[in-house]
Protein backbone atom coordinates (compact mmCIF):
# COMPACT_ATOMS: atom_id res chain seq x y z
CA UNK A 1 0.00 0.00 0.00
CA UNK A 2 1.01 3.41 -0.79
CA UNK A 3 1.34 6.63 1.55
CA UNK A 4 1.75 10.21 0.11
CA UNK A 5 4.19 12.26 1.90
CA UNK A 6 3.05 15.57 3.39
CA UNK A 7 4.46 18.69 0.94
CA UNK A 8 8.23 19.54 1.64
CA UNK A 9 7.96 22.96 2.63
CA UNK A 10 4.69 23.78 4.26
CA UNK A 11 4.04 25.76 6.49
CA UNK A 12 1.28 23.53 8.51
CA UNK A 13 2.13 19.73 8.68
CA UNK A 14 -0.94 17.90 6.88
CA UNK A 15 -2.18 14.59 7.47
CA UNK A 16 -0.72 11.85 5.56
CA UNK A 17 -3.18 10.92 2.55
CA UNK A 18 -3.53 6.93 2.29
CA UNK A 19 -3.95 5.53 -0.85
CA UNK A 20 -5.14 1.08 -1.03
CA UNK A 21 -4.66 -0.95 -4.40
CA UNK A 22 -7.48 -2.78 -5.93
CA UNK A 23 -8.88 -5.84 -5.47
CA UNK A 24 -8.75 -5.73 -1.70
CA UNK A 25 -9.04 -9.80 -2.17
CA UNK A 26 -7.16 -11.11 -5.43
CA UNK A 27 -8.17 -13.80 -7.07
CA UNK A 28 -11.41 -16.38 -6.98
CA UNK A 29 -13.10 -14.30 -4.37
CA UNK A 30 -16.11 -13.60 -6.25
CA UNK A 31 -20.00 -12.15 -5.03
CA UNK A 32 -18.53 -10.51 -1.60
CA UNK A 33 -21.30 -9.51 0.96
CA UNK A 34 -20.16 -7.21 3.94
CA UNK A 35 -21.40 -6.17 7.51
CA UNK A 36 -19.91 -4.19 10.65
CA UNK A 37 -20.07 -4.73 13.89
CA UNK A 38 -18.49 -1.91 16.40
CA UNK A 39 -15.35 -0.76 14.59
CA UNK A 40 -14.64 -4.99 12.53
CA UNK A 41 -15.62 -5.37 9.51
CA UNK A 42 -16.41 -9.24 8.15
CA UNK A 43 -16.54 -10.69 4.26
CA UNK A 44 -17.49 -13.74 2.90
CA UNK A 45 -17.77 -14.76 -0.59
CA UNK A 46 -18.72 -17.57 -2.90
CA UNK A 47 -17.18 -21.07 -3.05
CA UNK A 48 -18.94 -22.90 -5.70
CA UNK A 49 -17.89 -26.46 -5.56
CA UNK A 50 -14.95 -25.80 -3.33
CA UNK A 51 -14.47 -27.27 0.15
CA UNK A 52 -14.64 -26.03 2.58
CA UNK A 53 -16.85 -23.21 1.44
CA UNK A 54 -18.08 -19.56 1.73
CA UNK A 55 -14.45 -18.33 3.16
CA UNK A 56 -14.94 -15.14 5.76
CA UNK A 57 -12.78 -12.68 6.67
CA UNK A 58 -11.85 -10.09 8.98
CA UNK A 59 -10.70 -6.14 8.57
CA UNK A 60 -10.46 -3.24 10.68
CA UNK A 61 -10.17 -0.55 8.10
CA UNK A 62 -12.08 -2.44 4.70
CA UNK A 63 -8.38 -2.27 3.37
CA UNK A 64 -6.49 -5.07 4.77
CA UNK A 65 -8.57 -8.54 5.04
CA UNK A 66 -7.42 -11.64 6.98
CA UNK A 67 -8.97 -14.89 6.64
CA UNK A 68 -10.55 -16.39 9.73
CA UNK A 69 -12.50 -19.35 8.48
CA UNK A 70 -14.84 -20.74 6.11
CA UNK A 71 -18.62 -21.15 7.38
CA UNK A 72 -19.37 -24.40 5.58
CA UNK A 73 -16.37 -26.48 7.34
CA UNK A 74 -17.93 -29.58 8.15
CA UNK A 75 -20.25 -32.37 5.44
CA UNK A 76 -23.62 -31.92 7.28
CA UNK A 77 -22.75 -28.01 5.75
CA UNK A 78 -22.24 -28.87 2.38
CA UNK A 79 -22.82 -32.79 1.39
CA UNK A 80 -20.12 -33.91 -1.09
CA UNK A 81 -21.91 -34.64 -5.00
CA UNK A 82 -22.22 -31.35 -7.33
CA UNK A 83 -20.18 -30.03 -10.43
CA UNK A 84 -17.90 -27.54 -11.60
CA UNK A 85 -18.67 -24.13 -10.74
CA UNK A 86 -21.99 -25.87 -9.03
CA UNK A 87 -22.46 -25.78 -5.27
CA UNK A 88 -22.43 -22.37 -3.24
CA UNK A 89 -23.70 -19.38 -4.64
CA UNK A 90 -23.41 -16.01 -3.55
CA UNK A 91 -24.19 -15.44 0.11
CA UNK A 92 -25.00 -12.41 2.28
CA UNK A 93 -23.78 -11.56 5.33
CA UNK A 94 -25.43 -9.93 8.02
CA UNK A 95 -25.24 -9.36 11.93
CA UNK A 96 -28.18 -9.08 13.73
CA UNK A 97 -29.65 -9.50 17.33
CA UNK A 98 -26.28 -10.17 18.78
CA UNK A 99 -25.72 -13.19 16.17
CA UNK A 100 -24.34 -13.58 12.86
CA UNK A 101 -26.55 -14.85 10.21
CA UNK A 102 -25.01 -16.00 6.62
CA UNK A 103 -27.90 -17.23 3.83
CA UNK A 104 -26.97 -18.11 0.81
CA UNK A 105 -27.92 -21.07 -2.51
CA UNK A 106 -26.43 -24.23 -2.84
CA UNK A 107 -27.78 -25.20 -6.17
CA UNK A 108 -26.68 -28.25 -6.66
CA UNK A 109 -28.70 -29.87 -3.22
CA UNK A 110 -31.70 -28.35 -1.80
CA UNK A 111 -31.61 -24.68 -2.38
CA UNK A 112 -31.21 -21.38 -0.28
CA UNK A 113 -30.54 -21.95 3.56
CA UNK A 114 -29.04 -20.06 6.56
CA UNK A 115 -26.39 -20.92 9.15
CA UNK A 116 -25.96 -19.11 12.30
CA UNK A 117 -23.04 -18.19 14.97
CA UNK A 118 -21.43 -16.51 18.15
CA UNK A 119 -18.63 -16.04 16.54
CA UNK A 120 -17.28 -15.09 12.71
CA UNK A 121 -15.18 -17.54 13.37
CA UNK A 122 -17.82 -20.11 14.19
CA UNK A 123 -18.78 -23.10 14.84
CA UNK A 124 -21.81 -22.12 12.58
CA UNK A 125 -24.96 -23.64 12.85
CA UNK A 126 -26.35 -26.67 9.89
CA UNK A 127 -28.37 -25.35 7.77
CA UNK A 128 -31.92 -24.06 7.75
CA UNK A 129 -33.73 -24.68 4.76
CA UNK A 130 -36.27 -21.81 3.44
CA UNK A 131 -38.89 -23.10 0.38
CA UNK A 132 -38.00 -20.22 -2.01
CA UNK A 133 -36.90 -20.48 -5.52
CA UNK A 134 -34.31 -18.34 -7.02
CA UNK A 135 -30.44 -17.66 -6.12
CA UNK A 136 -28.30 -14.81 -4.19
CA UNK A 137 -30.72 -14.40 -1.71
CA UNK A 138 -30.63 -11.45 1.40
CA UNK A 139 -31.74 -10.98 4.77
CA UNK A 140 -32.81 -7.88 6.36
CA UNK A 141 -34.83 -7.01 9.49
CA UNK A 142 -37.28 -4.00 9.87
CA UNK A 143 -38.18 -1.98 12.64
CA UNK A 144 -41.05 -4.28 13.80
CA UNK A 145 -38.42 -7.43 13.71
CA UNK A 146 -39.74 -8.92 10.70
CA UNK A 147 -37.08 -10.79 8.53
CA UNK A 148 -37.46 -9.82 4.54
CA UNK A 149 -35.67 -12.57 2.37
CA UNK A 150 -35.15 -11.21 -1.16
CA UNK A 151 -33.96 -13.28 -3.83
CA UNK A 152 -32.91 -13.13 -7.37
CA UNK A 153 -35.74 -12.42 -9.70
CA UNK A 154 -36.39 -9.82 -7.97
CA UNK A 155 -38.86 -11.05 -5.37
CA UNK A 156 -39.26 -10.43 -1.57
CA UNK A 157 -40.97 -12.62 0.87
CA UNK A 158 -40.76 -12.46 4.45
CA UNK A 159 -39.65 -15.87 6.14
CA UNK A 160 -39.16 -16.75 10.08
CA UNK A 161 -34.79 -17.14 10.15
CA UNK A 162 -35.57 -19.44 12.92
CA UNK A 163 -37.40 -22.21 11.00
CA UNK A 164 -37.07 -21.16 7.64
CA UNK A 165 -40.68 -20.96 7.15
CA UNK A 166 -42.28 -18.74 4.32
CA UNK A 167 -44.84 -16.09 6.13
CA UNK A 168 -45.84 -13.89 3.16
CA UNK A 169 -45.77 -15.13 -0.15
CA UNK A 170 -42.55 -13.48 -2.45
CA UNK A 171 -44.35 -10.65 -3.70
CA UNK A 172 -42.37 -9.12 -7.48
CA UNK A 173 -40.37 -6.03 -6.66
CA UNK A 174 -38.22 -4.83 -9.40
CA UNK A 175 -36.83 -6.35 -12.20
CA UNK A 176 -34.00 -3.48 -12.70
CA UNK A 177 -33.75 -1.74 -16.01
CA UNK A 178 -34.41 -4.26 -18.80
CA UNK A 179 -31.27 -5.64 -18.39
CA UNK A 180 -30.82 -10.12 -18.63
CA UNK A 181 -30.50 -11.46 -14.98
CA UNK A 182 -31.86 -8.87 -12.59
CA UNK A 183 -30.02 -11.46 -9.10
CA UNK A 184 -27.85 -9.90 -5.94
CA UNK A 185 -30.10 -8.03 -4.72
CA UNK A 186 -29.25 -6.28 -0.90
CA UNK A 187 -31.73 -4.32 0.79
CA UNK A 188 -30.74 -1.80 3.37
CA UNK A 189 -32.76 0.56 5.80
CA UNK A 190 -31.46 3.72 5.42
CA UNK A 191 -33.27 6.90 7.20
CA UNK A 192 -36.66 6.71 5.73
CA UNK A 193 -36.45 4.75 2.35
CA UNK A 194 -35.95 1.30 2.07
CA UNK A 195 -33.27 0.78 -0.61
CA UNK A 196 -32.75 -2.60 -2.96
CA UNK A 197 -29.69 -2.99 -5.10
CA UNK A 198 -28.92 -5.97 -7.65
CA UNK A 199 -26.83 -6.73 -10.48
CA UNK A 200 -27.98 -6.63 -14.08
CA UNK A 201 -26.46 -7.88 -17.50
CA UNK A 202 -25.20 -10.85 -16.06
CA UNK A 203 -21.62 -11.26 -14.80
CA UNK A 204 -19.73 -10.53 -17.66
CA UNK A 205 -18.71 -7.63 -19.53
CA UNK A 206 -21.95 -6.18 -19.19
CA UNK A 207 -22.31 -6.26 -15.47
CA UNK A 208 -24.24 -2.96 -13.82
CA UNK A 209 -25.37 -2.05 -10.36
CA UNK A 210 -28.44 -0.57 -10.33
CA UNK A 211 -30.82 0.49 -7.34
CA UNK A 212 -34.53 1.43 -6.09
CA UNK A 213 -36.23 2.56 -3.03
CA UNK A 214 -39.75 2.36 -1.47
CA UNK A 215 -41.36 3.18 1.75
CA UNK A 216 -41.55 -0.16 2.80
CA UNK A 217 -40.16 -3.88 1.64
CA UNK A 218 -43.46 -4.51 0.10
CA UNK A 219 -42.80 -1.43 -2.20
CA UNK A 220 -43.85 0.08 -4.71
CA UNK A 221 -39.96 0.65 -6.06
CA UNK A 222 -38.99 3.45 -7.67
CA UNK A 223 -35.66 3.67 -9.65
CA UNK A 224 -32.86 5.68 -9.33
CA UNK A 225 -32.85 8.34 -11.89
CA UNK A 226 -29.00 7.67 -12.77
CA UNK A 227 -29.26 4.08 -12.94
CA UNK A 228 -27.30 2.28 -13.48
CA UNK A 229 -25.09 3.57 -10.73
CA UNK A 230 -22.03 1.59 -11.77
CA UNK A 231 -20.71 -0.10 -14.84
CA UNK A 232 -17.88 -0.96 -16.79
CA UNK A 233 -19.15 -2.04 -19.84
CA UNK A 234 -18.03 -0.59 -23.07
CA UNK A 235 -15.14 0.97 -21.72
CA UNK A 236 -11.50 0.27 -22.18
CA UNK A 237 -10.98 0.62 -18.38
CA UNK A 238 -8.28 -2.67 -17.05
CA UNK A 239 -11.06 -3.73 -14.68
CA UNK A 240 -14.43 -5.01 -15.95
CA UNK A 241 -17.20 -7.26 -15.05
CA UNK A 242 -18.19 -4.46 -12.55
CA UNK A 243 -21.29 -5.72 -10.46
CA UNK A 244 -22.66 -7.72 -7.21
CA UNK A 245 -21.66 -4.80 -4.85
CA UNK A 246 -22.84 -4.64 -1.09
CA UNK A 247 -22.84 -1.17 0.94
CA UNK A 248 -21.34 -0.82 4.34
CA UNK A 249 -20.89 2.21 6.18
CA UNK A 250 -18.08 3.17 8.52
CA UNK A 251 -18.04 4.21 12.60
CA UNK A 252 -17.48 7.87 11.29
CA UNK A 253 -20.41 7.94 8.58
CA UNK A 254 -19.03 7.22 5.45
CA UNK A 255 -19.80 4.90 3.04
CA UNK A 256 -18.45 2.49 0.79
CA UNK A 257 -19.47 -0.45 -1.94
CA UNK A 258 -17.47 -3.86 -2.16
CA UNK A 259 -17.91 -5.96 -5.65
CA UNK A 260 -16.61 -8.04 -8.08
CA UNK A 261 -14.59 -7.34 -11.03
CA UNK A 262 -12.27 -8.82 -13.00
CA UNK A 263 -8.63 -7.97 -14.88
CA UNK A 264 -8.71 -9.34 -18.44
CA UNK A 265 -5.33 -9.38 -20.10
CA UNK A 266 -4.32 -10.29 -23.48
CA UNK A 267 -5.27 -9.83 -27.15
CA UNK A 268 -9.44 -9.15 -27.45
CA UNK A 269 -11.75 -10.82 -26.30
CA UNK A 270 -8.92 -10.20 -23.59
CA UNK A 271 -9.12 -13.26 -20.59
CA UNK A 272 -9.06 -13.05 -16.95
CA UNK A 273 -7.65 -16.38 -15.56
CA UNK A 274 -7.68 -15.44 -11.15
CA UNK A 275 -11.61 -15.70 -11.41
CA UNK A 276 -14.25 -12.89 -10.24
CA UNK A 277 -12.23 -10.66 -7.56
CA UNK A 278 -13.36 -8.42 -4.48
CA UNK A 279 -12.85 -5.03 -4.89
CA UNK A 280 -13.76 -1.87 -3.34
CA UNK A 281 -14.80 1.67 -3.89
CA UNK A 282 -15.87 4.66 -1.99
CA UNK A 283 -19.81 6.07 -2.42
CA UNK A 284 -21.33 9.53 -2.09
CA UNK A 285 -25.12 10.12 -1.99
CA UNK A 286 -26.54 12.69 -3.49
CA UNK A 287 -30.22 13.44 -3.60
CA UNK A 288 -30.86 10.66 -1.62
CA UNK A 289 -29.21 8.07 -4.25
CA UNK A 290 -25.82 6.66 -3.71
CA UNK A 291 -23.26 6.90 -6.50
CA UNK A 292 -20.49 5.20 -7.46
CA UNK A 293 -17.09 4.39 -9.46
CA UNK A 294 -15.25 4.71 -11.42
CA UNK A 295 -13.90 1.90 -10.08
CA UNK A 296 -10.25 2.36 -10.30
CA UNK A 297 -6.75 0.61 -9.19
CA UNK A 298 -5.92 2.95 -6.64
CA UNK A 299 -8.23 4.54 -4.57
CA UNK A 300 -7.40 6.90 -1.81
CA UNK A 301 -8.32 4.85 1.91
CA UNK A 302 -10.71 5.14 4.20
CA UNK A 303 -9.94 6.78 7.58
CA UNK A 304 -9.12 3.78 9.23
CA UNK A 305 -5.69 2.16 8.57
CA UNK A 306 -4.92 -1.04 10.17
CA UNK A 307 -2.55 -3.44 7.98
CA UNK A 308 -2.31 -7.00 9.07
CA UNK A 309 0.44 -9.33 9.08
CA UNK A 310 0.53 -11.26 6.02
CA UNK A 311 0.51 -15.18 5.60
CA UNK A 312 3.76 -16.25 5.74
CA UNK A 313 4.74 -17.66 2.26
CA UNK A 314 5.78 -21.01 3.48
CA UNK A 315 3.48 -23.51 4.79
CA UNK A 316 5.25 -26.00 6.80
CA UNK A 317 2.65 -28.22 7.47
CA UNK A 318 3.61 -27.81 10.89
CA UNK A 319 0.30 -27.26 12.40
CA UNK A 320 -2.77 -29.61 13.73
CA UNK A 321 -5.21 -28.64 10.83
CA UNK A 322 -4.71 -27.14 7.61
CA UNK A 323 -4.43 -23.30 7.47
CA UNK A 324 -8.68 -22.05 6.27
CA UNK A 325 -6.96 -20.83 3.06
CA UNK A 326 -6.86 -24.42 1.61
CA UNK A 327 -9.69 -26.17 -0.26
CA UNK A 328 -10.64 -29.29 -2.60
CA UNK A 329 -12.63 -29.78 -4.82
CA UNK A 330 -16.13 -31.41 -4.08
CA UNK A 331 -14.96 -32.82 -0.63
CA UNK A 332 -12.22 -33.66 1.63
CA UNK A 333 -12.41 -37.42 2.64
CA UNK A 334 -10.87 -37.93 5.75
CA UNK A 335 -8.52 -40.84 4.88
CA UNK A 336 -7.40 -38.84 1.70
CA UNK A 337 -4.98 -36.39 3.70
CA UNK A 338 -3.09 -36.18 6.93
CA UNK A 339 -0.92 -34.09 9.01
CA UNK A 340 0.44 -36.66 11.82
CA UNK A 341 1.20 -39.70 9.11
CA UNK A 342 4.25 -38.16 8.98
CA UNK A 343 4.58 -35.07 10.74
CA UNK A 344 6.15 -32.31 9.37
CA UNK A 345 4.33 -33.37 6.17
CA UNK A 346 1.19 -33.35 4.24
CA UNK A 347 0.40 -36.76 3.15
CA UNK A 348 -1.66 -37.36 0.25
CA UNK A 349 -3.55 -40.63 -0.10
CA UNK A 350 -5.08 -40.78 -4.20
CA UNK A 351 -9.00 -41.57 -3.81
CA UNK A 352 -9.46 -40.95 -7.48
CA UNK A 353 -6.91 -42.26 -10.43
CA UNK A 354 -6.94 -38.99 -12.58
CA UNK A 355 -7.78 -34.74 -11.88
CA UNK A 356 -9.58 -35.27 -15.50
CA UNK A 357 -12.80 -36.34 -13.18
CA UNK A 358 -14.33 -35.56 -9.81
CA UNK A 359 -12.75 -37.98 -7.19
CA UNK A 360 -9.31 -37.07 -6.88
CA UNK A 361 -7.43 -35.70 -4.38
CA UNK A 362 -6.58 -32.61 -4.43
CA UNK A 363 -5.19 -29.92 -1.83
CA UNK A 364 -4.70 -26.53 -3.52
CA UNK A 365 -5.22 -22.41 -2.74
CA UNK A 366 -6.22 -19.63 -4.87
CA UNK A 367 -4.20 -17.87 -6.96
CA UNK A 368 -3.89 -14.40 -6.10
CA UNK A 369 -1.44 -12.43 -8.38
CA UNK A 370 -1.02 -12.03 -12.01
CA UNK A 371 2.68 -13.24 -11.77
CA UNK A 372 3.73 -15.38 -8.98
CA UNK A 373 5.47 -18.40 -7.72
CA UNK A 374 3.96 -21.68 -6.32
CA UNK A 375 6.89 -24.72 -5.51
CA UNK A 376 6.85 -27.89 -3.45
CA UNK A 377 9.33 -30.27 -1.77
CA UNK A 378 7.50 -33.70 -2.26
CA UNK A 379 8.56 -36.63 -1.89
CA UNK A 380 6.75 -39.89 -4.26
CA UNK A 381 5.78 -43.16 -1.65
CA UNK A 382 4.46 -44.75 -4.97
CA UNK A 383 2.57 -44.27 -7.76
CA UNK A 384 1.27 -40.79 -9.09
CA UNK A 385 1.36 -37.09 -7.37
CA UNK A 386 2.52 -33.62 -8.36
CA UNK A 387 1.41 -30.14 -8.68
CA UNK A 388 -1.27 -28.89 -10.56
CA UNK A 389 -3.04 -25.45 -11.57
CA UNK A 390 -6.98 -25.99 -12.41
CA UNK A 391 -9.99 -24.55 -13.62
CA UNK A 392 -12.48 -27.72 -13.98
CA UNK A 393 -11.54 -30.91 -14.95
CA UNK A 394 -11.18 -30.60 -18.24
CA UNK A 395 -9.03 -27.15 -17.82
CA UNK A 396 -5.50 -27.86 -15.56
CA UNK A 397 -2.11 -27.95 -16.27
CA UNK A 398 -0.16 -30.54 -14.11
CA UNK A 399 3.69 -31.04 -13.18
CA UNK A 400 3.61 -35.09 -11.98
CA UNK A 401 5.98 -37.36 -10.98
CA UNK A 402 5.42 -40.80 -11.67
CA UNK A 403 7.75 -43.96 -12.50
CA UNK A 404 11.12 -42.32 -12.22
CA UNK A 405 9.97 -39.06 -14.44
CA UNK A 406 8.38 -35.75 -13.88
CA UNK A 407 5.98 -34.58 -16.66
CA UNK A 408 4.36 -31.90 -18.02
CA UNK A 409 0.77 -32.61 -18.87
CA UNK A 410 -2.14 -30.22 -20.25
CA UNK A 411 -5.73 -31.00 -20.50
CA UNK A 412 -7.62 -28.68 -22.39
CA UNK A 413 -11.06 -29.51 -23.24
CA UNK A 414 -11.22 -32.93 -25.07
CA UNK A 415 -7.70 -33.39 -25.64
CA UNK A 416 -5.16 -34.61 -22.91
CA UNK A 417 -1.10 -34.26 -23.94
CA UNK A 418 2.09 -34.79 -22.44
CA UNK A 419 4.10 -31.84 -23.42
CA UNK A 420 7.43 -32.82 -21.65
CA UNK A 421 9.44 -35.24 -19.55
CA UNK A 422 12.62 -36.09 -18.11
CA UNK A 423 14.64 -38.66 -15.38
CA UNK A 424 14.65 -37.86 -12.22
CA UNK A 425 16.74 -39.50 -9.10
CA UNK A 426 14.73 -41.11 -6.59
CA UNK A 427 14.07 -39.24 -3.48
CA UNK A 428 12.14 -35.78 -2.72
CA UNK A 429 12.06 -33.57 -5.54
CA UNK A 430 10.88 -29.32 -5.57
CA UNK A 431 8.54 -29.09 -8.53
CA UNK A 432 7.69 -25.51 -9.05
CA UNK A 433 5.20 -23.09 -11.19
CA UNK A 434 5.81 -20.02 -11.93
CA UNK A 435 3.22 -17.35 -14.21
CA UNK A 436 4.38 -14.24 -15.49
CA UNK A 437 2.84 -11.67 -18.15
CA UNK A 438 3.58 -12.08 -21.76
CA UNK A 439 2.97 -9.69 -24.41
CA UNK A 440 2.06 -12.22 -27.44
CA UNK A 441 -1.31 -12.06 -26.98
CA UNK A 442 -1.69 -14.54 -24.12
CA UNK A 443 -2.86 -13.10 -20.52
CA UNK A 444 0.06 -15.56 -19.22
CA UNK A 445 2.82 -17.71 -19.76
CA UNK A 446 2.64 -21.01 -17.03
CA UNK A 447 6.13 -22.17 -16.75
CA UNK A 448 6.82 -26.03 -15.10
CA UNK A 449 10.55 -25.85 -13.01
CA UNK A 450 12.31 -29.24 -11.77
CA UNK A 451 14.81 -28.78 -8.64
CA UNK A 452 15.51 -25.36 -8.97
CA UNK A 453 16.24 -24.88 -12.99
CA UNK A 454 15.61 -21.88 -13.79
CA UNK A 455 14.79 -23.50 -17.72
CA UNK A 456 11.62 -24.49 -17.68
CA UNK A 457 10.83 -28.22 -18.79
CA UNK A 458 8.07 -26.71 -20.20
CA UNK A 459 5.89 -22.96 -21.10
CA UNK A 460 2.43 -23.10 -21.85
CA UNK A 461 0.05 -19.89 -22.65
CA UNK A 462 -2.35 -19.05 -19.95
CA UNK A 463 -5.52 -18.60 -21.75
CA UNK A 464 -6.67 -21.96 -21.87
CA UNK A 465 -6.82 -21.84 -18.19
CA UNK A 466 -8.95 -18.38 -18.33
CA UNK A 467 -12.85 -18.38 -17.65
CA UNK A 468 -13.46 -16.91 -21.69
CA UNK A 469 -12.03 -20.59 -22.90
CA UNK A 470 -13.21 -22.70 -19.74
CA UNK A 471 -16.18 -20.89 -19.20
CA UNK A 472 -17.93 -21.16 -15.44
CA UNK A 473 -17.80 -19.09 -12.35
CA UNK A 474 -14.56 -19.70 -10.72
CA UNK A 475 -10.30 -18.79 -11.27
CA UNK A 476 -7.44 -20.55 -10.80
CA UNK A 477 -6.61 -22.91 -7.79
CA UNK A 478 -2.80 -24.05 -7.63
CA UNK A 479 -2.02 -27.20 -5.30
CA UNK A 480 -1.02 -30.88 -4.54
CA UNK A 481 -2.36 -33.63 -5.85
CA UNK A 482 -1.74 -37.52 -6.07
CA UNK A 483 -3.98 -39.96 -8.07
CA UNK A 484 -2.17 -42.80 -7.20
CA UNK A 485 -0.65 -44.19 -4.46
CA UNK A 486 0.61 -41.98 -1.20
CA UNK A 487 2.78 -39.04 -1.63
CA UNK A 488 4.06 -36.40 1.39
CA UNK A 489 4.56 -32.90 0.47
CA UNK A 490 7.26 -31.05 2.99
CA UNK A 491 6.56 -27.50 2.56
CA UNK A 492 3.97 -25.23 0.19
CA UNK A 493 5.43 -21.73 -0.91
CA UNK A 494 3.57 -19.06 -3.02
CA UNK A 495 4.57 -15.89 -3.27
CA UNK A 496 4.01 -12.57 -6.05
CA UNK A 497 6.41 -12.49 -8.37
CA UNK A 498 6.90 -8.41 -7.42
CA UNK A 499 5.82 -8.28 -3.85
CA UNK A 500 3.04 -5.59 -3.18
CA UNK A 501 4.22 -2.00 -2.06
CA UNK A 502 3.40 -1.75 2.01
Amino acid sequence: MRTDLPVLGAVEPRTAVRFYDNPVIGGFHPDPSVCRVGEDYYLVCSSFEYFPGVPIFHSRDLVHWRQIGNVLDRPSQLPPGTSASGGIYAPTLRHHDGRFWLITTNVSAGGNFLVTAERPEGPWSDPVWIDLPGIDPDLAWDEDGNCWCAVSGVQVARIDPGTGAVLERPLHAWSGTGLQYPEAPHLYRIGEWWYLMIAEGGTERGHTVTTARARTPRGPWHPAPTNPILTHRSTNHAIQSTGHADLVTTPDGDWWMVLLATRPRGFTPSFHVLGRETFLTPVKWVDGWPRVGPVNLTERAPAAWHPVEPDPPRDDFDTADLAPRWISPYARLVDSWSLVDRPGWLTLHATGPTLDAPGATFVGRRQQHQDCRVAARVELGSGRAGLSVRLDEAHHYDLEVADGHVAVIARIGPLRRRVAERPVPPGPLTLAITTRTDDTGAPDLVGFHVDGDPTPLAELDGRYLSTEVATGFTGRVIGMYATEGTASFDWFDYEPATAPPR
